[in-house]
């Protein structure tokens, strides 16, 4: 089995918007979900962190680096037989400029496959667990890649911080990646669907491109014994293949009319995969 590349994966992508598992790059059959299935998906999906630790204090933790080790992503799905699609994104590709990303967030796998994506249109920044940088050599690291972290315990707080950072970020030509549900949800629902990505936007002067993602294949861990430690990496289901889609580019205007129409294109592409969602 031959296997994709980030300069193979970018070269589709850019070239027709989307990308599809060709089946020379996908194992001939599915893997059967089992332990041993969930813990090789979760060790290739979660080498970006030792990865980054340990070339950051070297001196040779680069974007391009971060990438390809987030790129481990489509590969191992691929290798366990899994297809790996994405959609509508040469309507990103002909706006020039920094955009506000708004993405649902279903599990760990969206915020490790997004980076290869989204670097293919330009640099990027993102907000993320303050938690998640406090993890040994991993905070410089993430300061590196672009992230923002919040700490989820003042709300105003993370606001205003999210808001003059990203404000800046976005001025200086990035874009910013924010999912507005905060937590994963398995239900995309307008009570958890923040308005502070369309509030950046409207301040910043940029427009939002809404993104959807179906992640379902490797749920978060919500009991047995494991659900403390493993949480993040609950059972892989090999039979549900990864999709990401891109929706139009909204413009800039009032935060409210910016939310609306976000929400309302990400809640109507879920619904066509036929996957929950409450308006």
């Amino acid at each position: 089995m031959k296997k994709t590349t980030v300069e193979i994966f970018r070269k589709e992508l850019l070239e027709t918007g989307g990308y599809s598992t060709p089946a020379e790059r996908r194992a001939k059959e599915r893997a059967k979900p089992s332990w041993w299935v969930t813990l090789k998906f979760s060790l290739g999906i979660s080498k970006v962190f030792p990865m980054c630790a340990l070339t950051q204090p070297l001196g040779i933790l680069t974007i391009d680096k971060w990438a390809h080790f987030c790129f481990s992503t489509v590969q191992i799905a691929e290798s366990l037989g899994m297809n790996v699609t994405l959609e509508g994104f040469r309507q990103r590709q002909e706006y020039k400029g920094p955009v506000l990303y708004l993405c649902n967030h279903m599990s760990t796998v969206e915020t490790i496959l997004l980076p290869p994506v989204l670097l293919s249109y330009g640099p990027f920044s993102y907000v993320a667990k303050a938690s998640l940088a406090h993890l040994p050599f991993l905070e410089t690291a993430a300061r590196r890649t672009g992230m923002v972290p919040i700490g989820r315990k003042s709300p105003r707080e993370d606001l205003m911080n999210m808001l003059k950072i990203g404000t800046e970020r976005i001025g200086s030509g990035e874009s910013f990646l924010i999912f507005p549900q905060g937590s994963r949800e398995k239900v995309f629902s307008r009570k958890v669907y923040s308005s502070i990505g369309a509030k950046l936007a409207e301040k910043a002067g940029c427009p939002i491109v809404p993104i959807v993602v179906d992640t379902r294949c490797q749920p978060t861990r919500t009991k047995g014994v494991l659900k403390n430690v493993f949480k993040d990496f609950g059972p892989v289901d090999t039979s549900r293949d990864i999709r990401v889609a891109c929706g139009p580019v909204i413009p800039n205007a009032k935060s409210k009319i910016m939310h609306e129409a976000a929400f309302d294109w990400m809640a109507g592409k879920l619904e066509e995969w036929g996957l929950e969602t409450e308006r």
